[in-house]
C-alpha cells in the first residue's frame, strides 16, 4: 500500500472508545479539543458523523487524520464543507486541503498533542522525527485547514 492510500481501519477498542469520546463531546464535554465532525456522504447525500481532534496552530484550526484517507476524508473532499460540534455549538466551515509540502509543522504539533493517542496509526514517525520523516509520511495523513462560514 502507498502513503498517499494509507488507511488504518479501525479496531474494536478504538469504535468503543470513539463511542464514549463522540457521546461526552455531544453533550458538550470536549475531551483535549474534540469535536463531532458532521459531513454530507459522497454518495448518500446523509450527514455522517465522527468524533476528530481540532488542533489549533498559529491562528489556525486544523483537522488531521491520523488514520488516514478515512471516510470522513473522502467525504470531506467531496463536500468542500462540514460542521463541528460541541454540545450545542455548531461551527461551519469550509475545509482547504493541505499539500505535503505545507503538513510538516502541523503533524510534529498534532503528533505533540496527541501522540499517546494516535501515535499507533503513524508508522515510526512521532512528534520527535526529523523533518524528512515527517515530510515522508505526508502524503499518509490528510490535513485541512479549517476555514469558519458565515
Amino acid at each position: 500500500m502507498t502513503e498517499a492510500r494509507r488507511y488504518r481501519r479501525p479496531g474494536k477498542l478504538d469504535a468503543g472508545l470513539n463511542l464514549v469520546v463522540r457521546s461526552l463531546t455531544a453533550l458538550g464535554v470536549s475531551l483535549w479539543g474534540t469535536r463531532i465532525l458532521s459531513v454530507r456522504g459522497r454518495r448518500s447525500g446523509q450527514w455522517r458523523s465522527t468524533p476528530v481532534n481540532l488542533l489549533t496552530l498559529d491562528g489556525a484550526d486544523y483537522l488531521v487524520s491520523p488514520r488516514g484517507h478515512t471516510q470522513w476524508v473522502r467525504n470531506l473532499r467531496a463536500a468542500g464543507e462540514g460542521e463541528l460540534r460541541v454540545g450545542r455549538r455548531v461551527r461551519r466551515f469550509r475545509a482547504v486541503e493541505l499539500p505535503d509540502d505545507e503538513k510538516v509543522e502541523v503533524l510534529r504539533a498534532y503528533l505533540t498533542r496527541w501522540g499517546w493517542e494516535v501515535g499507533r496509526f503513524f508508522d515510526e514517525v512521532d512528534a520527535q522525527s526529523d523533518t524528512a520523516d515527517l515530510r515522508a509520511a505526508a502524503p499518509g495523513c490528510p490535513v485541512f485547514r479549517v476555514v469558519t462560514m458565515s
